[in-house]
């Protein structure tokens, strides 16, 4: 059997916002109630489980791999929310996306401080 990644658990202190947030910047259907978590999911059968933590949110990194067309669409939603983001993962780029591999790319925050990004080429190719 081939080993592939199911879903993760996303720890937010309000999960209907972050999971919300996310699913509306990548234009993905709403999330989804099952049991204790909200699950967004995406195209390769992955789900980000999001779940309510009163804890303080320990920020994760998490990049999405999206087509061109996709990349301008939430480039678009990004400026229209007017959030912040960088072409790097430090965020010593502000307002800028990087072109590395021959595509292009971006991060943001989240809520909660997760490090979110998009590419639309793998990494090495």
């Amino acid at each position: 059997m081939a080993v592939r990644l199911n879903h993760t658990i996303v720890y937010a202190s309000d999960q209907r916002r972050s999971a919300e947030h996310l699913a509306r910047l990548l234009g993905l259907p709403e999330p989804v109630r099952s049991g204790p978590f909200l699950e967004v999911r995406v195209a390769n059968d992955v789900s980000l489980d999001y779940l309510e933590s009163a804890g303080e949110i320990q920020p994760q990194h998490y990049a999405f791999l999206i087509s061109e067309e996709e990349f301008d669409e939430t480039f678009a939603r990004i400026r229209a929310e007017g959030l912040a983001y960088w072409a790097d993962p430090y965020h010593r780029q502000p307002g800028q996306i990087n072109t590395n591999d021959g595509g292009r790319g971006l991060y943001w925050s989240d809520p909660d401080g997760h490090n979110m990004e998009v590419i639309t080429r793998p990494y090495g190719g």
